[in-house]
């Protein structure tokens, strides 16, 4: 038998096939012929040989390429702050405040009045005071970086004392303990895993820079713990002249209690009890953009923001511009609650979960036999950790693509909806689903049952 792959065109060859001149007309010539070599190597390597028509299979080569990466999601899983799909969605003042300035110019480092040099870092300083009480605040382009920032500007080349049970690992395997020793400070652990006592940070408080408190953000200690309050930490600090950072991670700025919602610390609460500087993301439970915060004394802050890694961090016009517009919903609480998509989505009331979830299951397609069972939300990224959310779902029957392929036809589908799969079915979840995509989504089922 001959094998087709030895008989492979070459490049030049395929490029003067009628089907595939017409790519030519609509498409960059480089981009055509790197999808024609793309192709050929895969009839090289695969056992199959060459396609069964080149000029399909390079167009769909062509599509990928052209294609964008990045890609809206519905997110049906119930994860409010999914981090695999970008976290907190933005509240619609904020979209409009980056439309407003993305397509021109702006005042990003002007100052209007006087017409001389402004700075960036000005824009969103008045806002973090009045949300969170502090003195000061600074936005650079992650939390992480915030972390670096800070450790640097106020503890390099010393002791932070840290304890143990709060050497975390964060998403895509950063340890706080090799983000410390990026920041040129030196770790000083005290305590144990599980009990760490005030006497641990006071015995080792003696020509050290800094305390660092680091919430345990996405995990929980439970039974035979302890810690020492943040407020006998930043008195500890103060009477060594040294700064204690907090990072409280997830940024809460309003009040969730009154839904169920009060183990994590808010950025107020924890200037409150004397930290000098906070540290936050902006796109947790603050609902805005990627971007870390820093807010507290004067001194301290200041010292941060004439660091020279600063400016490596900085925030982007268009990150300044969605903090902003939502640090501004912040200054009424029940309009922040109501405007803010990841806060509105935490304080769905049951009544209208359920009264989604019915509308859903109306719209599915009727084979996959739909029904409303109760079930679980999560916070998710790493805010809130052991929150229940209970919430109404709705399972569908996959039938003969098993629920495993109705999930991936549902992914790679346009538009793409992500979903669970539990006890042999794929589970949706409107916590998680505007209303207006849920005739989009029941729309996607019928779309992946029948392709």
């Amino acid at each position: 038998m001959t094998d087709r792959r030895r008989q492979l065109p070459s490049v030049d060859r395929l490029l003067h096939q009628p089907g595939i001149q017409q790519l030519l007309d609509t498409a960059p010539r480089a981009l055509v012929v790197a999808a024609v070599r793309e192709s050929l190597e895969a009839a090289r390597t695969r056992r199959a040989g060459p396609p069964d028509r080149w000029d399909e299979d390079v167009r769909e080569r062509l599509a990928q390429r052209a294609g964008a990466g990045l890609l809206p999601v519905l997110n049906a899983t119930g994860v409010v702050l999914h981090t695999n799909l970008g976290r907190a969605p933005l509240a619609p003042a904020a979209i409009q405040a980056i439309d407003a300035i993305v397509g021109g110019y702006s005042n990003l480092e002007l100052d209007l009045p006087s017409g001389t040099r402004g700075s960036r870092t000005d824009h969103c300083r008045t806002l973090l005071q009045a949300a969170t009480g502090a003195e000061d605040g600074l936005v650079v382009n992650n939390a992480a970086g915030a972390l670096v920032l800070a450790l640097n500007a106020l503890a390099e080349g010393g002791n932070v004392l840290i304890s143990r049970g709060e050497l975390i690992e964060i998403g895509g395997s950063f340890r706080i303990p090799d983000i410390l020793a990026k920041s040129g400070a030196r770790l000083h652990e005290v305590g144990t895993t599980n009990r760490t006592h005030l006497s641990d940070y006071r015995q080792a408080v003696r020509g050290a820079a800094a305390i660092l408190t680091v919430h345990r953000s996405n995990f929980e200690q439970r039974g035979f713990v302890t810690s020492p309050r943040p407020a006998e930490l930043a008195e500890l600090a103060d009477q060594a002249g040294i700064p204690y950072l907090y990072d409280v991670g997830s940024g809460l700025l309003a009040d969730l209690s009154p839904w169920g919602l009060n183990r994590e610390p808010r950025v107020q609460e924890s200037l409150a009890a004397g930290a000098g500087v906070v540290l936050f993301s902006g796109d947790k439970l603050l609902g805005g953009p990627q971007a870390g915060c820093l807010v507290g004394r004067k001194h301290l802050v200041s010292q941060c923001r004439s660091n020279p890694l600063a400016r490596a961090l900085r925030a982007d016009k268009m990150t300044l511009a969605a903090m902003a517009a939502t640090l501004v919903l912040y200054q009424d609480p029940d309009e922040a609650v109501r405007s803010i998509p990841i806060l509105a989505m935490l304080t769905l009331e049951p009544d209208e979960l359920l009264r989604r979830a019915a509308r859903l299951a109306a719209l599915c397609p009727p084979q996959t036999r739909p029904e409303i069972v109760a079930g679980e939300s999560a916070v998710g990224g790493g805010s809130f950790p052991g929150a229940v959310l209970p919430t109404s779902l709705v399972a569908l029957d996959a039938g003969g693509l098993g629920p495993d392929g109705l999930a991936l036809r549902l992914r790679v589908g346009q538009p793409a909806v992500v979903a669970r799969v539990s006890d042999n079915r794929v589970i949706l979840d409107p916590r998680t689903l505007p209303e207006s995509a849920l005739k989009v989504v029941a729309q996607a089922v019928e779309t992946a049952l029948r392709s």
